[in-house]
């Protein structure tokens, strides 16, 4: 499993833990459950908001690939960088680590949005 795959289970697994909590049945409820349910979007936001809310960090996932990395339990070290842009498709210098990141953000919140990730608008941009 790739570095990018990883992460994004990490985030989708709140949303399918979410999810596996049985709904309640009222008394003499006879409608069936539903066999296979449609594919559900995971907002993204509401987990890492409320992933941040529960760490003693202050972990800007909004603005920075290294707090939003902290935030799901992935390595978030530089050479962890440089391995998920090289996944991702990065062209540029990894030296440039500022430069790096930015564009690792963008790539990792567009691709959470292509996958059924809801997340800001704003950050999409």
């Amino acid at each position: 499993m790739g570095l990018f795959s990883d992460l994004m289970a990490k985030i989708f697994h709140h949303a399918d833990a979410a999810q596996a909590a049985p709904a309640p049945v009222s008394a003499g409820s006879t409608a069936a459950a539903p066999i296979a349910a449609a594919p559900a979007v995971v907002d993204v936001t509401a987990i890492l908001d409320k992933l941040a809310a529960e760490n003693s960090q202050k972990l800007d996932w909004r603005h920075s690939i290294v707090d939003l990395m902290k935030l799901v339990g992935i390595d978030s070290s530089h050479g962890a960088r440089t391995a998920l842009a090289a996944e991702l498709g990065f062209t540029g210098d990894t030296g440039d680590s500022a430069a790096m990141n930015i564009w690792l953000h963008k790539q990792v919140i567009t691709k959470l949005a292509a996958n059924g990730g809801k997340v800001p608008q704003e950050l999409l941009n």
